[in-house]
């Protein structure tokens, strides 16, 4: 049965793979149909880009690396009967923050809005370490 946090770790897992796709995907597919870059011409390990598409490219990153530790958190929290009520609603602000970090993090590199994108990332902490103690608590 599909539950709040279930939903939850599915946005997320779908968040991702959409800022992948339009925020890199395109750039990337854009430029080499265009002519304008070779397959080959965006390595991994060497800035290439415009300075939002290096954004971008590590805004994925970020989801990518926060969304194991969402997801194990979500489903021993499904597996021990926590679906609804203050774990649903951590589960629910812990991706709208996941997506406002997302938008800052792409939107500017001033120090503003890494201190707002910093906020956000905080919120996530705490979502995550409350959900932890539920299921310590709970189990």
């Amino acid at each position: 049965m599909m539950t709040v946090p279930l939903y939850c770790l599915l946005f997320f897992a779908m968040w991702t793979l959409l800022v992948v796709f339009f925020g890199i995907g395109v750039f990337r597919v854009g430029n080499v149909l265009l002519g304008r870059a070779k397959p080959n011409s965006f390595p991994a390990d060497t800035p290439h880009g415009p300075d939002w598409y290096r954004r971008v490219a590590r805004a994925h990153a970020n989801c990518v690396e926060n969304l194991g530790p969402f997801g194990a958190v979500v489903l021993v929290g499904h597996l021990v009967g926590l679906t609804d009520g203050s774990f649903a609603n951590l589960a629910l602000a812990y991706v709208a923050a996941r997506v406002a970090q997302t938008i800052a993090h792409i939107a500017s590199g001033r120090s503003l809005v890494i201190n707002i994108r910093f906020t956000f990332f905080i919120t996530q902490l705490v979502c995550l370490g409350a959900m932890v103690v539920m299921i310590l608590r709970h189990g």
